[in-house]
């Protein structure tokens, strides 16, 4: 699975050594030293200069000091709202793990959820849960949704794994993540993906667009 990253990018200060007032520096020196008659001095000095010219030209050096990336409040509050949101809640319906998910809102047309359920929308990213626990899982999501939203992604998968391996009964992430989408205002729908695509241990995310 590619993963996926995400930067802000900003302008960023910077700091500038300006070399031709370094060699203005130069050339002071070697007038104050003139005017004490250091011969000896002035003579190894200028020696020691020997191939080194004044630029005519201004050239700077830019140190660059990333900013660390502003996140606006009003988003930050938004995610902070989400995951309070998947917090709460009822206990999630009991799923087994051949069973399949299914959901579709309001307004939803037949056509629509027909060729979600048979893959042929293309897939524009996923997001893998295996090994998360449920906060981590949660967190995920939630994060995965809003990169989406931000990319413009209408079509998506999220793998949840089938709970084989887990100690609990059922699979747990599965049967958290079918409430978890329920409660999304930018989920239109969702359903278990084609067996080649992860079956039932994932599942197609059809998204409003933002």
């Amino acid at each position: 699975m590619a993963s996926m990253e995400v930067r802000s990018s900003a302008s960023v200060p910077t700091e500038r050594v300006d070399p031709l007032t370094f060699s203005d520096s130069i050339s002071r020196k070697i007038a104050a030293m003139s005017a004490h008659d250091d011969d000896e001095d002035l003579s190894a000095f200028r020696k020691a200069m020997e191939g080194v010219q004044r630029s005519p030209e201004t050239t700077r050096i830019v140190i660059e000091k990333p900013l660390p990336s502003a996140q606006p409040r009003q988003a930050r509050l938004d995610e902070l709202a989400v995951l309070a949101e998947m917090l709460d809640g009822p206990d999630p319906e009991t799923f087994e793990s051949g069973d399949t998910l299914s959901y579709r809102s309001q307004g939803i047309q037949d056509s629509v959820f027909r060729k979600l359920r048979r893959g042929s929308y293309r897939l524009e990213g996923e997001v893998d849960l295996h090994g998360l626990n449920r906060d981590k899982a949660k967190g995920a999501v939630a994060v995965f949704l809003a990169h989406c939203q931000d990319r413009g992604w209408r079509c998506v998968r999220i793998i949840h794994g089938k709970g084989n391996g887990s100690p609990n009964s059922g699979p747990v992430i599965k049967s958290l993540l079918d409430g978890w989408l329920r409660k999304r205002r930018e989920v239109l729908a969702f359903c278990s993906a084609r067996p080649h695509d992860g079956g039932t241990g994932a599942i197609y995310v059809l998204l409003r667009a933002n």
